[in-house]
């Protein structure tokens, strides 16, 4: 019998009685079996032994994305006649609710997208400047002991650039009306949703970071009384109401993108900030655009990979691939040390550039034309020797010139949307504005301090930005909408994503699943040096047989459980999608 049927036959007590389940374990303390590190995934019959789960395939359209109400609705859009830019703004606008540990309304967004009638890839920066009231000399006095800027707090905030993206995206793109994007996020923050996983988990770490007495926020009683009203973070599964937010999204969904900028909202953000001694004011919100961007892009063995241009350190995909491209990687082996090797290298000798010459492209002009030349990637890959670590790597001498949520979408005429969007460092600054239901981005902890630095804060400046969309193209047809989430990670997940399908054919989905390695160390954009050569983060996956070799060439390991990202993809077949999403979140991919 059926458990539905049996349990409809049951007198009312017994079927209270059957429901009395005892209450799920949702942690590793209250579950020790959870954490069983000898015991691996279950067999499939077919596909990659290491994969947990299968593509999913749709000829209308597809999505994926980091929570599963966020790819639904954008089925859902997609269904109504929306465009996959529709779908892409509606699930953006509940994972700013469902998963605010990694984005929301008040963080930056950037976006790659093939646009089927001018059949070319476009790109979109939306990312906010500092505010103009807040000084270099009032920065340094907030600075910490060693030099870079408090990871929370109003000396972070920049302005939010995701809104204007999304009503930037829908004048060009959008099918459907702007206020019907924003009916289901309405819905769910009004009426409430389960906590998924990762939220849950995420939440309880930001609640004990903001609320330390060293935190250095301002005030943090917003975020206690939206999240721990109790005195605890909600648990994985229970039910989590956020009505403040519901009537900001109806306050935009009413007004336009640029409600957010110039209307209610943007009082009450000014207002905030008067209240605890903070520096964005109405005229910086309502001086943000976003600004359209041509993407930049070099042929991986045939494969055309696409990245932003800086602020974004989108071009540090594109720079590692085009050194690994002057090796034979596939024959290397898959999960081999020699690949992970050259992988990891070509990282090391990228990152240098990154933290030299990656900047706001308005105060600084950046060598980008050499920086992807192929000349420049022969030469960097001299440096690389296939059984020893480089002791030191620096970036290159330029010739004279003049935390995180990626998803994904694609509609019936062909568009596919490669988006992502982030709050920076765990949930962002600690600082919810009065009233509104989000949290403020913490996105100016990247600035650098040091003078003569491209990246050296200053007002009305973008800082680096860590955030980049992934786009592939091949015999100029879209190929591959994908992203790879988290900080320094999003470059190297990228590049071991691509690595994955073309060097050694793997499916859309097993590329994800493979495991993977981070690497950490050298110089950062804020003028931090982390050392040389830095270590090794392995996960658990990788064969032993991979990490003695690794281990024999001189890499020292450190783990970093949660530090490998977070992947969608989908991938364009003649007719026909197939789309990806990352077991190591806690989001689906659905097609139709």
């Amino acid at each position: 019998m059926r458990r539905r049927t049996f349990l409809a036959a049951l007198p009312a007590a017994g079927a209270a009685a059957a429901a009395a389940t005892p209450a799920l374990a949702t942690s590793r303390a209250e579950n020790p079996n959870r954490d069983r590190p000898d015991v691996r995934i279950g067999d499939r019959v077919d596909g990659a032994t290491f994969a947990g789960r299968s593509a999913v395939w749709g000829v209308h359209g597809a999505a994926a994305t980091a929570h599963p109400l966020a790819t639904l609705a954008a089925i859902e859009i997609l269904k109504a006649g929306g465009s996959a830019v529709d779908a892409a703004i509606a699930a953006n606008a509940i994972l700013g609710f469902g998963e605010p540990i990694a984005c929301g309304i008040g963080g930056d967004c950037f976006v790659m997208l093939w646009d089927p009638k001018q059949k070319k890839v476009v790109g979109l920066n939306g990312s906010g400047r500092s505010p103009k009231g807040l000084s270099l000399e009032t920065v340094r006095k907030r600075a910490k002991p060693n030099g870079t800027l408090p990871s929370y707090g109003a000396i972070t905030v920049s302005v939010p650039g995701a809104v204007d993206a999304w009503w930037a995206l829908h004048q060009r793109y959008g099918k459907l009306p702007w206020k019907a994007l924003f009916e289901p996020a309405i819905r769910h923050a009004t009426e409430g949703a389960p906590v998924i996983q990762n939220t849950a988990f995420y939440v309880e770490a930001s609640n004990r970071n903001f609320t330390k007495p060293d935190a250095g926020i301002e005030e943090v009683d917003n975020f206690r009384k939206l999240w721990a009203p109790d005195g605890r973070t909600p648990r994985e599964g229970e039910i989590f109401r956020n009505p403040d937010l519901a009537n900001t999204y109806r306050l935009i969904a009413e007004g336009g993108g640029r409600a957010f900028y110039e209307g209610e909202i943007a009082e009450r953000i000014e207002r905030y900030f008067k209240r605890i001694g903070g520096w964005m004011t109405r005229e910086d919100l309502a001086a943000h655009h976003s600004e359209w961007v041509e993407p930049r892009s070099i042929d991986y063995r045939g494969t055309d990979v696409w990245a932003l241009p800086p602020n974004s350190q989108g071009l540090v995909t594109l720079q590692m691939l085009h050194i690994l491209a002057q090796f034979d990687v596939g024959g290397m082996g898959f999960q081999s040390a020699a690949a992970i090797h050259h992988g990891v290298e070509a990282k090391r000798l990228a990152f240098e550039d990154r933290a030299r010459f990656y900047a706001d492209p308005a105060f600084y002009e950046q060598p980008v034309d050499w920086l992807l030349s192929k000349d420049y990637a022969r030469e960097r890959a001299k440096l690389i020797r296939p059984n020893r670590i480089a002791p030191m790597v620096y970036p290159g001498k330029a010739p004279s010139h003049g935390d995180t949520t990626y998803f994904t979408t694609a509609d019936a005429d062909g568009m596919m949307v490669s988006i992502i969007q982030s709050n920076y460092r765990g949930m962002g600054s600690g600082l919810i504005p009065d009233g509104l239901g989000f949290m403020f981005q913490d996105r100016g902890e990247l600035f650098a301090l040091t003078d003569g630095h491209p990246n050296i804060y200053a007002p009305g400046k973008r800082p680096f930005q860590t955030i980049i969309p992934g786009f592939a193209t091949r015999d100029g047809q879209p190929l591959l909408s994908f992203g790879v989430m988290g900080g320094d990670m999003q470059p190297q997940g990228q590049s071991q994503v691509v690595m994955n399908l073309v060097d050694f054919g793997l499916g859309l989905q097993e590329a994800g699943d493979s495991p993977r390695w981070h690497h950490d160390g050298g110089m950062e954009p804020t003028g931090q040096d982390l050392g040389q050569p830095g270590v090794l983060n392995l996960e658990s996956g990788v064969p032993e047989k991979t990490k003695a070799g690794l281990a024999k060439i001189g890499w020292t390991f450190k783990p970093a459980p949660g530090g490998y990202g977070g992947y969608q993809a989908i991938q364009r077949w003649p007719g026909r999608y197939a789309a990806a999403t990352e077991m190591r979140k806690d989001g689906v991919a659905l097609a139709y």
